[in-house]
């Protein structure tokens, strides 16, 4: 239907041409109905369109408006893009209009937190962190410190130490080793002298005080006996001699507290002194004996079968070494 073509459906305009469409039809239009000015009144396209006849519903033709650039019907129109960053011409903030709220302030606070104010305060933070671990550590500290001088007035109450020495904690005093008692000795002039002995000085080379021996130990039943005291323990003990012989070996027997000893004192000639050469036959041997504690007697005795009954021998010195390696 064209806007020529009144048909018989064409609307009748109201009286008072009051009707708004009326200029669409020619009987309006001769009842004097005109369009709005200024063009495109109530949705119908303005002078510059050009409306050249009626589609029917759902007709997605182009459109004829004439308009260079328009859309076609039934098409979507795309949203403006606006490059990333330019402001928005239809934009105005509101600052800008009268009454608007005020343009934000720099300040330090939103600079150190992105831009953001109101930010968390990093700093202040990791003050507070540290002070923290600060405090927890002087509470460790001060626990421990208390516990050592604890445990040093301990260790120092029942400390042995007094001032002046000086004991480390981690060493323990070293104990010295006791020296070894000096065991007795005797010479010709403190023996007892039984059996024909009789003391002597006139063979030089004796190492008693005075150049001083026995003699007269070359018969059975000579013998001498010294009284030992002050032994320190029980055991076994090396009876050392001083002797001189005639360049023969001789020997004799040992009594211990009258008990008689199961080895002969040995009396060699290791000086390797010529036969009859008494000078050069002094020499020292010894034996092991077995002496109690305290006081003991050791006696020196020429029985029936020693040499000394044909040999003889002269007593120059006695000594003890404790222990039964000589």
């Amino acid at each position: 239907m064209t806007p020529g073509n009144n048909g018989e459906h064409t609307p009748n305009p109201p009286e008072g041409d009051d009707d708004p469409f009326g200029y669409l039809y020619e009987d309006g239009q001769a009842a004097g109905a005109t369009p709005p000015s200024g063009g495109g009144g109530y949705g119908y396209p303005g002078p510059r369109s050009s409306y050249n006849h009626v589609r029917a519903v759902g007709d997605r033709r182009p459109n004829t408006y004439g308009t260079q650039g328009a859309p076609t019907y039934g098409q979507q129109v795309p949203p403006q893009q606006q490059a990333y960053g330019q402001p928005n011409a239809h934009y105005a903030a509101p600052e800008t209009q009268p009454g608007g709220a005020p343009a934000p302030q720099y300040t330090p606070a939103s600079r150190g937190s992105g831009g953001r104010s109101g930010g968390p305060n990093t700093k202040g933070l990791l003050i507070a962190a540290i002070a923290v671990v600060a405090v927890v550590a002087i509470g460790i500290t001060a626990a421990m410190l208390s516990g050592d001088g604890d445990d040093g007035e301990k260790k120092e109450a029942g400390s042995g130490a007094t001032q002046g020495e000086t004991v480390k904690p981690s060493e323990k005093p070293t104990k010295k080793p006791e020296k070894p008692a000096e065991l007795p000795k005797t010479d010709a002039k403190a023996l007892k002298l039984e059996g024909g002995t009789t003391t002597a000085s006139d063979i030089d080379g004796a190492k008693a005080d005075g150049g001083v021996y026995v003699s007269g130990f070359d018969k059975v039943g000579a013998q001498v006996t010294w009284t030992v005291n002050g032994i320190p323990k029980g055991g076994s003990y090396s009876l050392h001699v001083n002797y001189g012989v005639p360049g023969k070996d001789s020997n004799a027997t040992i009594l211990v507290n009258g008990k008689k000893q199961t080895r002969p004192l040995n009396m060699k000639n290791f000086a390797h002194a010529d036969e009859g050469d008494w000078e050069k036959g002094w020499t020292d041997t010894w034996s092991v004996v077995q002496l109690t504690k305290g006081t003991n007697s050791i006696t020196l005795t020429c029985a029936q079968s020693d040499l000394c009954g044909t040999t003889g021998a002269n007593i120059d010195k006695m000594w003890l070494v404790e222990g039964s390696n000589g």
